[in-house]
């Protein structure tokens, strides 16, 4: 397997997409790794890791001298910094000489290259960035994420479509449920929007549950919820921004006395097990389900364990190859819907 790493991409690069890189490829021996960057400052890097000369002949690298800053336009940077770590690294899965990209960079350049470069899909016309949700039962996926902020409703169904075969295939799902994310569990509940792409999924090849509103996310949780990037997106940051409150007020009420503290040390284990739960470093990157290739988008501020389970998340797509499944079951729906 062969995969593209943005070595420049992220809040803390090429620091930590080196190391997180570094305790991959020690952790997977069934890889290599091409990283794109700024050559003698990601050498630099590379050099401060003992690394062994078998580790060493699975790395190569890939010069480029721009970088997409996060102030820029995502898709104004791919047309302008051709020369970018972002660009370089989709071109090398678009000449066949990677099979996936991992990049903590700019979403918006991530998804315009990917868009550009690759194409989307058979049937699919906009792509959709998967993110996994933690609850106390399972896992769910949560597309779109933030990579088209207003789809319309057949977009919607496309995401639902991706969004159960990747649960199925890569995550081990038996007939994964679909939800609508919306302000009501009626069918009549909600926009307009809502309501046509409440439609169509009621009539598409999926395992459709309806509408999922918001106090269902973690308390009753299906394994898709499908929605907008714009709704998408807050859901994820808000989702986010509360678990690391949670967590800094209970150590602080914790930590405000003694017996508080004894009780804590007494239930670490508990609220270990949770933290870990919560924690999106462990699961790394989200897919961009519908482009013709591999891209998975970390966060910006990924951590080196981050940026290695981002690579676990691409060494799992490429092994999965979910890609054809997408184009078989969107050309038999519209096939059936033909038929009609």
């Amino acid at each position: 397997m062969k995969i593209a790493l943005d070595a420049m991409g992220g809040d803390f690069a090429p620091k930590n997409p080196i190391a997180g890189a570094v305790e991959a490829l020690a952790t997977y021996n069934d890889f290599s790794l091409t990283l794109v960057g700024d050559e003698p400052r990601v050498r630099a890097e590379v050099s401060k890791h003992s690394l062994s000369q078998e580790t060493l002949s699975r790395i190569g690298f890939v010069h480029t001298t721009q970088v997409v800053e996060m102030n820029e336009s995502g898709i104004q940077s791919v047309r302008r910094k051709k020369d970018s770590s972002i660009s370089r690294s989709v071109d090398l899965i678009k000449k066949g000489e990677a099979e996936a990209v991992v990049s903590a960079g700019h979403t918006g350049a991530l998804v315009a290259a990917s868009i550009i470069k690759l194409r989307t899909l058979p049937g699919i016309d906009r792509p959709g960035l998967a993110v996994l949700m933690p609850t106390k039962t399972h896992v769910f996926l949560l597309i779109d994420a933030g990579a088209t902020i207003d789809p319309d409703p057949e977009q919607i169904l496309g995401y639902a479509v991706m969004g159960s075969i990747y649960s199925r295939e890569v995550l081990g799902s038996i007939k994964p449920r679909v939800g609508l994310l919306s302000i009501g569990s009626e069918a009549s509940k909600g926009n307009e929007f809502t309501k046509e792409c409440f439609k169509l999924l009621s009539e598409a090849p999926i395992n459709f549950a309806g509408n999922t509103e918001g106090h269902d996310l973690f308390s009753n949780p299906v394994e898709i919820v499908v929605c907008d990037g714009f709704v998408g997106n807050i859901v994820l940051k808000t989702s986010e921004s509360l678990a690391k409150s949670i967590f800094g007020w209970l150590k602080s009420e914790l930590h405000a006395t003694p017996v508080r503290k004894l009780g804590a040390f007494l239930a670490r284990e508990a609220f270990d097990s949770i933290k870990r739960r919560t924690n999106t470093d462990e699961y790394g990157g989200s897919p961009l389900l519908g482009v013709n290739g591999i891209c998975i988008k970390a966060h910006g501020n990924s951590s080196p364990l981050a940026m290695k389970n981002a690579i676990r998340v691409a060494r799992e797509s490429i092994r999965h190859q979910i890609n054809p499944i997408i184009i078989a079951e969107m050309k038999r729906h519209r096939e059936s819907l033909a038929k009609n």
